[in-house]
């Protein structure tokens, strides 16, 4: 009888998530505006592979540097206005990109725009651990973190023609105003879960009764950021994450090119065929954070949970090495499909990591520090692949997903918070 007058759960949560998915999707449409425009803008500017794999590396010289000072901050300051300031600061740089008319030009538009981008992934990880149980930490990790694979996928048709009918600046302006059209809609509706006037005491219960630690009911940190370095775990995360990165950041800044200059296609063809194996990836991370979710309740072990999706999924992913080595560009590219979805499996229960393992009110600046050290294959990769031939750029990376598997299989220790004593 009760029962029935009580009032029914709210689902706030997942309208945040919405919102979360949406910030990474814009983000990784702006970083798909260099990658499909990178063919007309090496033919108009002059410019060569090694030169433009460094155009391609600058960006996360700064992406990988503001990784840290982004998680503290959020976590400090909380992740509404961090996140908020974030995605306007990137996405006004993404429209000053079609200003660019020389190499540094062009260096100093991705320099800015990596400094902005830098809170999306630390912002995301502290929400997620702030606004969900531990039971869908998985689902709402592969929700949001799909978003790069949406933003690649569909987003590249649309990117392509922009840039073969009005050329490679106007997508970097359109994408631009994207980005301005989501702060307005962030700022307007999000609030932290004690805080949101749309919550019931129903879900608010529901979330917080599903975590092991509460996060975000203050502010209470039990340790500098820094001294999370020491941790085992820490340094797993890491170096598996490098190697995962190293791999991945193929296809989100030469693939195009791979595809027009060493298979042969056209502009509108690489852009149909680009969105195949990010369009397999959006399938194989919901299922990715179904099923890391699904292990979790059913054993009661996160480090089961987790380490199931990261190592089958990194070696999964080894296949990348033998798409260079086949003649046939449909089986290079369902092999290409294949390792992006192995990544993509991996990545939900990866990015689930900080909020598993960080101390209260840390998960932020964990995430930050894990993906700081990650995007160094994002400044490694894109200048190693542009300095010679993909065939052997593609097998590295294969060798790299081998590695991941086994840092994720046997440095990474049991998955739990860090419990500071004293």
């Amino acid at each position: 009888m009760n029962d029935k007058n009580q009032p029914k759960m709210t689902k706030v949560r997942w309208g945040i998530a919405f919102l979360m998915w949406a910030a990474i999707s814009i983000n990784y449409l702006d970083r798909t505006c260099m990658s499909a425009a990178t063919p007309s803008m090496m033919k108009e500017l002059g410019l060569g592979p090694t030169q433009m794999g460094i155009i391609m590396s600058s960006f996360f010289w700064s992406y990988a540097a503001f990784q840290i000072p982004a998680g503290w901050i959020a976590d400090k300051i909380g992740q509404r206005m961090t996140l908020a300031g974030s995605v306007l600061w990137w996405s006004v740089a993404t429209a000053v990109t079609a200003a660019a008319k020389s190499v540094g030009g062009l260096i100093g538009a991705r320099i800015f725009m990596g400094i902005g981008e830098a809170g999306a992934y630390p912002c995301n990880t502290g929400i997620a651990a702030k606004w969900f149980p531990d039971r869908e930490r998985g689902r709402v990790t592969a929700l949001f973190d799909s978003g790069t694979k949406f933003g690649t996928a569909f987003t590249m048709p649309m990117v392509a023609w922009m840039v073969a009918v009005y050329g490679w600046r106007i997508p970097f302006v359109v994408c631009g105003l994207v980005g301005l059209i989501w702060v307005v809609a962030w700022l307007a509706y999000y609030k932290d879960p004690e805080k949101h006037a749309y919550v019931n005491q129903a879900e608010l219960a529901y979330i917080r009764d599903g975590q092991v630690k509460k996060e975000g009911i203050d502010t209470i940190q039990p340790m500098k950021w820094y001294e999370l370095l020491k941790y085992r775990n820490v340094a797993a995360m890491c170096l598996g994450f490098f190697l995962f990165n190293y791999a991945i950041y193929f296809f989100i800044t030469w693939f195009p090119t791979y595809l027009v200059k060493d298979r042969g296609m056209q502009l509108m063809t690489m852009g149909w065929f680009a969105m195949l194996p990010p369009l397999c990836g959006i399938l194989a991370q919901w299922a990715g954070g179904i099923f890391t979710d699904y292990l979790y309740v059913k054993t009661g072990s996160l480090t089961i949970a987790r380490k199931v999706n990261m190592v089958g999924g990194m070696l999964l992913a080894t296949v990348i090495a033998f798409a260079g080595l086949v003649e046939s560009d449909i089986l290079a590219i369902g092999l290409l499909c294949v390792s992006y979805g192995g990544l993509a499996f991996a990545a939900s229960a990866i990015w689930s990591l900080p909020g598993d393992v960080a101390p209260r009110n840390m998960t932020s600046v964990l995430g930050g520090i894990q993906n700081c050290a990650s995007n160094c294959g994002g400044i490694l990769g894109p200048i190693v692949t542009g300095s010679g031939s993909f065939m052997p750029a593609l097998v590295l990376s294969g060798i790299c997903c081998l590695l991941g598997a086994f840092v994720y299989g046997f440095m990474l220790r049991k998955i739990e918070p860090i419990v500071v004593n004293g």
